[in-house]
């Protein structure tokens, strides 16, 4: 693995070899056993779109490695002011060990790795959002022991987190049901993968989308840069809400997951938010040992 561009890039292989470093790093972190794997490395952290979770998790990850972090506000930077990507990708390659890009174009994130000599992590873009998805997948095994045959049911728009967890979650062998609207299906190069596997479909229909299912995800019905578009996904949305009746025809233990920040009442209700804010915010926290994964196998060569 030389970069972590986008789930399509992963082998199922890569996608546990990751999971399992992480259980290792958490467990080690929960444990107070150092492990300054990456002494005397720097990351770079290139953020075009705003963040809580991604910032905090990989600096606190790096400095938690022994590395340091930089954080470049895309304002700060050249980039921010017409340098083209290209020319960012080989002056940072001469700086530092890592690039971490936060930010809208997919095309961005590829260019970067194509003419830099570092790798580089996509820490979200608007197709893409491996990050999380290794989280998510790191969560559902914490709870339920297997990836493998497990049904996941994702409800709402066909965005980053769908595409992403269409891919990655077919790879290690999940059952993945997708219910969104016409018109909010997911990227053509995602459905073009997932028309390999027997084991996808996506309805319109939420409740049918939870019948037996082991774990639920969501997100927020408009994304950042869609915050024109809000008033018109809410009528497009209704009903694509993780509640009480979406969830009575899942398994009884089914778990909820939920990328944050969320939207209660829109896209997930609050009393479910709560009822199943342990496995979300575990989700959350899964971010910081899933990310310090992969920049280990990125950087420790």
């Amino acid at each position: 693995m030389k970069h972590l561009l986008k789930m399509l890039d992963l082998s199922k292989e890569e996608i546990v070899d990751i999971l399992n470093l992480a259980d290792q790093l958490k467990y080690e972190l929960k444990h107070g056993i150092p492990h300054h794997i990456l002494q005397g490395k720097t990351l770079g952290m290139i953020f075009q779109k705003a963040s809580t979770r991604t910032r905090v998790s990989f600096e606190a990850g790096m400095y938690q490695l022994g590395g340091y972090p930089l954080f470049l506000s895309s304002s700060e930077l050249q980039i921010g002011r017409g340098e083209p990507v290209q020319d960012t990708a080989r002056v940072l390659s001469r700086y530092i060990d890592c690039i971490m890009i936060r930010t809208f174009e997919q095309n961005e994130v590829e260019d970067l790795a194509a003419f830099g000599d570092i790798p580089v992590i996509n820490g979200l873009t608007d197709f893409s959002h491996p990050c999380q998805v290794l989280a998510d997948l790191m969560t559902i095994r914490e709870y339920k022991n297997k990836l493998e045959g497990l049904n996941l049911t994702y409800i709402g728009d066909g965005n980053n987190m769908a595409n992403s967890l269409a891919v990655g979650c077919l790879k290690v062998g999940m059952n993945v049901t997708l219910a969104c609207p016409q018109g909010y299906y997911p990227d053509e190069r995602v459905l073009q993968f997932a028309k390999e596997y027997p084991n996808f479909k996506i309805v319109n229909s939420p409740k049918e989308a939870c019948i037996d299912a082991d774990v639920v995800i969501t997100d927020v019905w408009a994304s950042m840069g869609q915050e024109k578009e809000a008033e018109i996904r809410r009528k497009a949305f209704k009903g694509y809400q993780v509640n009480d009746e979406n969830l009575s025809v899942a398994k009884s233990d089914v778990i909820v997951l939920h990328c944050l920040p969320a939207h209660r009442e829109e896209e997930i209700t609050a009393k479910v938010l709560e009822q199943h804010s342990k496995e979300i915010f575990d989700e959350a926290e899964n971010r910081l040992h899933a990310q310090k994964a992969v920049l280990v196998r990125l950087m420790d060569k």
